[in-house]
């Protein structure tokens, strides 16, 4: 059967694959236009499997709050580049992954993907030419109405957080600071007993290093402890736009204190292997 321009621009249209693939797919099923869409299915996933090992540390967050604070989402979705991070199609996939989350009924992700949002993510792997990965997304609920969002304009860190009370324009300016200097708890007695060991430890050898009495380091450890509860608790931290007064007394002017925060940046903790381009090239060349 002879496969016409109009059969592969319906076909392009119903897959959004390559005008190359789908005529190949036209021809290996003679034109059998739902067939080469099964084809095309197939083909898109095995290439896309290829692609899954590559490393994904660019990408986009996108976060959305409910107008009365109840609920608010906060997703992570990486890409190989920064410029097909700027592709339409995957920004839409991005808000797509975040409305799903957002209206989830626990934010499960991985249950998210199996539903369908997985066998999307491999068909845009195929169109875009570049592997993705839905890697994180949190979904946060407030009975008190006291959840709020920040997303530095780059759209690459961005943080939820949630007080007791609805105060949005607070809890904004709140998310600002998690998002600008990323504290590791809300508060000192959250910080984990082994990280507090692994510090005391620390200080502890520094300590006995200037050869002072064991009862004069045992103090100097202590307070080194204390100042280094403040620096990573959140509400003891000095709030960003206004260093002499602590977040805690912040969230407290306004009548209420912090639950809970998420805070996310595209890539972080990624780790990404130094490519020798012209090593890569010369390799080819002998391949």
């Amino acid at each position: 059967m002879a496969i016409t321009a109009a059969m592969v621009k319906e076909l392009r249209e119903r897959t959004g694959l390559g005008m190359m693939d789908c005529k190949k797919a036209l021809q290996q099923t003679d034109g059998d236009m739902e067939k080469a869409i099964e084809e095309l299915r197939k083909s898109s996933a095995l290439k896309a499997a290829k692609k899954s090992g590559r490393t994904t540390a660019d990408g986009l967050l996108a976060v959305k709050v409910a107008d009365d604070g109840s609920r608010g989402a906060i997703v992570e979705v990486n890409i190989e580049t920064d410029f097909a991070a700027k592709n339409e199609k995957f920004i839409a996939f991005v808000g797509k992954t975040l409305d799903l989350v957002f209206t989830s009924a626990d934010g499960d992700l991985q249950q998210l993907l199996a539903d369908g949002l997985d066998a999307e993510r491999e068909t845009l792997v195929q169109e875009i030419g570049e592997n993705i990965t839905v890697r994180r997304a949190k979904l946060l609920t407030s009975a008190s109405g006291g959840i709020s969002s920040y997303l530095h304009g780059d759209s690459r860190k961005g943080a939820l957080v949630s007080l007791s009370a609805n105060a949005a324009e607070t809890g904004r300016d709140i998310a600002m600071h998690v998002t600008a200097l990323s504290p590791m708890v809300v508060k000192g007695e959250d910080v984990p007993a082994a990280v507090l060991d692994k510090e005391r430890e620390i200080y502890l050898t520094q300590a006995q290093d200037s050869g002072k009495p064991e009862d004069i380091v045992a103090k100097m450890v202590e307070g080194r402890v204390r100042k280094f509860l403040a620096e990573v608790s959140l509400v003891d931290q000095p709030f960003v736009k206004d260093p002499n007064q602590k977040v805690g007394a912040l969230a407290k002017a306004a009548g209420a204190e912090v639950v809970e925060f998420v805070r996310f940046e595209v890539g972080e903790g990624i780790e990404v292997e130094e490519a020798d381009f012209a090593a890569e090239v010369a390799a080819q060349l002998e391949g």
